[in-house]
């Protein structure tokens, strides 16, 4: 079994237009989309990233530098991520169709190299 990132971007205006009831029942889809994935034994670990903060660290000719990001006005931040388990990439695919993030934003699905 491979594993697999779902990088979940989004732009966060995307979500502007949610009220607390609607904001509710897209969690709620996440959290069973994330139950059928876990229960099918295919989730390894998943997390929502913070809405606010964060660092960029690059390597420079005077060392190390950092930088606040990312930054409110990128239109599109990663907000999350998966860890599944597949047996090839057409499951990866399939398993990432059926997350509730596609409905606003993107999923970037990368293999993960272990060996």
């Amino acid at each position: 079994m491979a594993k697999y990132i779902l990088l979940l971007h989004e732009n966060p205006a995307n979500y502007t237009d949610l009220g607390p009831a609607d904001m509710q029942a897209m969690i709620e889809r996440y959290s069973a989309w994330g139950r059928s994935i876990a229960e099918a034994g295919k989730m390894h670990s998943g997390m929502k990233l913070g809405d606010n903060g964060g660092w960029h660290m690059r390597r420079g000719g005077s060392g190390i530098a950092v930088t606040d990001g990312p930054y409110a006005e990128a239109k599109d931040v990663v907000g999350g991520f998966y860890v599944i388990e597949a047996a090839d990439d057409a499951e990866a695919q399939s398993i990432a169709g059926g997350c509730p993030h596609l409905e606003r934003g993107w999923i970037e699905i990368r293999p993960i190299d272990i060996g």
